[in-house]
């Protein structure tokens, strides 16, 4: 899986394993989450936004549960 370096004030990096439908998340702060059950359009629609961070905190934050891995 890709890591993908975002614009965002909050996020740095963000990949999609679509075989696990985890999204993965560094935060600015260094700190790695793990989003499950995210849909693949979930993804691309958070890729293709103008603004990542205000996609990630109104449709993928308390949308799904998930994981601090680091």
């Amino acid at each position: 899986m890709e890591m993908v370096n975002v614009d965002s004030a909050n996020l740095s990096e963000i990949g999609y394993d679509p075989d696990t439908k985890k999204l993965h998340v560094v935060f600015n702060n260094g700190a790695l989450y793990h989003y499950e059950d995210v849909p693949q359009e979930t993804y691309d629609e958070l890729v293709e936004s103008d603004s990542i961070g205000s996609f990630f905190h109104e449709e993928v934050r308390y949308s799904f549960n998930y994981v601090r891995v680091e």
